[in-house]
């Protein structure tokens, strides 16, 4: 029997609905919520990515603003620019689009973001937030996986988690929120030096790959009847490919996300919910 497809997609669409909802109150209460991209450079999928994103603030009501640099852009062009969009009013949350060009720090980019600005939630200060369990932007990806496993009831606690990964963007911040209190996974952070990543995969009951390698994770990796996360997206001739071999894997799983239309579409969609929250902090005070 073949595992239940969990639509990134379908679930997106209730999010930003909500989204929705919360823009025309705040406005009622005079707070104007407005996003802003960094875009540095030439590379044509992020050009794509971030075309994603205003799309997706457009269809909420939500004021979006694209900043682009040059591919010759200089680290302090690009500082430049993050520090003109901390301190604008109309500005509640900021993206720099990552990856910048050869030559350019992108995390010393992020860390420019003030951090009540941080729509990614990747700031250090806001992941030493999600470390101490306090509220704040959650990181995208990471945020947007615990949405979709939230929204198709999917049981977390007591579960054995693997995660496949452990990058600052996706693999370790998704382990502190599986382990988090009141999520109660136990979580293993597997990665490229795991001995038998197979085999210790297969022991996962929620499964959440975060490679970037098209095809790697087959059927040998998957407990039957197992919760099957891909959140790599690799971009090649065929289009957009996963972590896993979607066809073979599908026959085992229980469940699992496709590429694409599974994890993508919730991390455009937790930006919205972060800059929501970044509004509505702004509007109070961000450190309670």
């Amino acid at each position: 029997m073949s595992a239940h497809i969990l639509s990134g997609i379908t679930v997106a669409k209730e999010v930003k609905a909500q989204v929705a909802i919360d823009i025309e109150a705040l406005k009622a209460d005079g707070i104007e919520v407005g996003l802003a991209t960094l875009l540095v450079g030439d590379d044509p999928a992020s050009h794509i990515y971030v075309s994603y994103k205003h799309k997706d603030a457009d269809a909420v009501g939500m004021n979006s603003f694209d900043v682009q640099l040059p591919q010759d852009a200089t680290q302090a062009d690009v500082f430049a620019a993050v520090d003109d969009l901390n301190a604008r009013d109309d500005v509640t949350g900021i993206i720099v689009q990552l990856p910048l060009p050869d030559g350019l720090d992108g995390e010393a980019a992020v860390e420019r973001v003030l951090p009540t600005k941080d729509a990614d939630g990747l700031h250090p200060f806001n992941l030493g937030r999600v470390i101490l369990g306090r509220p704040g932007p959650l990181p995208a990806t990471p945020s947007g996986v615990m949405t979709i496993l939230d929204h198709y009831g999917i049981e977390t606690a007591g579960k054995t988690a693997v995660i496949v990964g452990r990058s600052f963007l996706v693999g370790k911040p998704m382990g502190l929120l599986l382990g988090a209190k009141g999520v109660d996974a136990t979580v293993i952070q597997a990665h490229s030096r795991t001995p038998d990543l197979a085999a210790v995969c297969a022991t996962a009951d929620i499964l959440i790959t975060a490679i970037g390698r098209p095809g790697m994770v087959d059927a040998s990796f998957v407990k039957p009847g197992a919760v099957v996360i891909d959140v790599g997206t690799t971009r090649t001739d065929d289009g957009l490919r996963g972590d896993v071999l979607f066809d073979e894997v599908v026959e085992i799983a229980g469940a699992i996300t496709p590429v694409p239309g599974g994890v993508g579409p919730m991390t455009r969609a937790s930006l919205l919910t972060n800059t929501i929250g970044l509004a509505r902090a702004q509007s109070t005070d961000f450190r309670t």
